[in-house]
């Protein structure tokens, strides 16, 4: 890399997290007005299970995870060090000999760590949620971790209450499964113990009430990709708990689990997170749950960052994707003009929703020639592999789902087991979506601001009937056949496309 290109980098953000289950960092640079992430290294310790019934760690345990911080003091001496947060979290709050662990921890690594208390460590999560996730809803947070479970309610930015309970995962599964033995008694106890630390806070938080769950801890993370696996939507529900939990009861001991999609680092303590969240959801008659973007680690990171708190989540990633992908924007604008034409003509007729689901049909506009970059063949599968992997600050799982089937269709052949995958939206909100992404599409062919007329949407029974100026159809005859050949398409949605010809 030239000296000049190294100039032009943004410096590098570090985050540092001693969690009870495992020690984390993040490192990151701000890049387009969003977050690239430069490196990630995740190392078991299981700090929780050396702690004693006298919340002594264990010396075992202390020399486990500080082995783990000489590791990571190497790549932190890259980064400035008014870039870097490192903070502890429930093992050492309440380890009674935590300051012998941090002491050492601070002389290896040779800067400060922060004891998090209960409440902070809540809201940092809860930060960590709102700059990753796009919601104008109240929402409820969860997050499982080896040795404490917070909950929190907030809107935008705002913590409207937090609170964290001293049962984790890991301490969990000491308690409740001995010698790793699973047993229908055993899960009976740690549900039961779990529901009555959550009894003592239930009321303050069903009376603040929320429109939507989210978590981002181990435990949910895997229970979403063991439901990916299957090629499910990765939206957890009770009765998918109740199902996980027959499956784990299969087996006799904890080390032999093996489940499709469960990776093999998680299974330890699947058992005993499960426990935690069956109680969750049983406590607080949770309906469903989605996975967070972001937790801990995003809050401490974006509090770091400039002007973290004043572009639009969802944009600030669309922006950066623009740029990195060099996306014709002129041309995404024209195509979203034609959506909210479109929409707001057959908003009534279909019933269409506001708010997320126009936003992200318009996001998906932007991003729809992002494949592009790569090559022109297959680029829509390209666009799907593209959105699939990439870091999409302010869109959730099933947010993402539903950006790749839109991208993947937006033109050709439709294949619905694409759309049936989604779980943003109900199938037919999503067909209803498509098509009018579809017609915007075709009807700026040309990319030209001023290439598409006044014209107007109509429902025939199953029939839309796009009335367009008979001039205009006469000198864009490549757009006319394609709009006719369209019919034959969005059958397949169970919908017919007719063009009528104004004067």
């Amino acid at each position: 890399m030239t000296t000049t290109s190294m100039e032009t980098l943004s410096p590098l953000y570090a985050v540092v997290d001693l969690g009870s289950n495992s020690f984390h960092m993040l490192i990151t640079r701000q890049l387009a007005d969003s977050v690239q992430v430069v490196d990630k290294v995740k190392r078991k310790v299981r700090l929780a299970a050396g702690l004693n019934e006298q919340n002594i760690l264990s010396e075992q345990a202390m020399a486990k995870g500080l082995e783990c911080l000489r590791f990571f003091a190497e790549r932190l001496q890259d980064i400035p060090v008014q870039n870097i947060r490192i903070v502890a979290t429930a093992t050492l709050r309440l380890a009674n000999n935590r300051a012998d662990f941090i002491t050492k921890a601070e002389a290896i690594l040779n800067l400060p760590v922060t004891l998090l208390s209960g409440i902070a460590e809540a809201e940092h999560i809860y930060l960590g949620v709102a700059h990753t996730s796009s919601s104008a809803n109240k929402r409820l947070v969860l997050d499982i971790g080896g040795a404490s479970t917070e909950l929190i309610v907030g809107r935008g930015f705002t913590v409207k209450k937090a609170h964290s309970l001293d049962i984790g995962c890991v301490t969990f599964n000491q308690q409740y499964f001995p010698n790793g033995t699973l047993s229908e008694e055993n899960f009976k106890q740690a549900i039961s113990a779990a529901e009555l630390a959550i009894s003592y806070i239930k009321q303050d938080f069903v009376d603040i009430g929320w429109q939507c769950v989210l978590g981002g801890s181990g435990t949910m993370q895997a229970l979403a990709e063991m439901l990916i696996y299957q090629h499910k939507p990765s939206i957890i529900s009770l009765e998918y708990l109740y199902q996980v939990k027959t499956q784990i009861l299969d087996f006799d001991l904890i080390n032999n689990i093996n489940i499709a999609g469960l990776s093999i680092e998680r299974s330890p303590v699947i058992a005993s997170g499960l426990a935690i969240l069956i109680a969750l959801f049983q406590q607080l008659s949770i309906k469903e749950l989605t996975l967070s973007s972001g937790a801990l680690r995003e809050g401490l990171l974006y509090e770091m960052l400039p002007n973290s708190h004043k572009t639009n989540i969802r944009q600030r990633t669309i922006s950066s994707l623009s740029q990195r992908f060099h996306i014709d924007q002129l041309h995404a604008n024209n195509v979203k003009r034609q959506i909210k034409t479109i929409f707001s003509q057959l908003k009534s007729i279909w019933s269409l929703p506001d708010e997320n689901a126009l936003a992200l049909l318009l996001a998906s506009a932007d991003l729809h020639e992002i494949g592009l970059l790569l090559a022109y063949k297959y680029h829509q599968q390209h666009s799907a592999y593209i959105l699939n992997h990439a870091d999409l600050a302010g869109f959730s799982q099933s947010d993402r789902q539903l950006l790749v089937s839109f991208v993947s269709l937006y033109k050709g052949d439709i294949k619905l087991a694409i759309i049936e995958q989604q779980s943003a939206i109900d199938l037919e909100t999503a067909k209803k979506l498509l098509i009018i992404l579809r017609l915007a599409i075709k009807l700026c062919h040309r990319s030209k601001d001023d290439d598409c007329p006044n014209y107007r949407v109509s429902l025939n029974d199953h029939v839309l009937q796009l009335h367009l100026p008979r001039a205009w159809l006469i000198e864009h005859t490549l757009i006319h056949d394609e709009l006719k050949q369209e019919n034959h398409h969005i059958a397949k949605l169970g919908y017919g496309l007719s063009i009528m010809c104004d004067k």
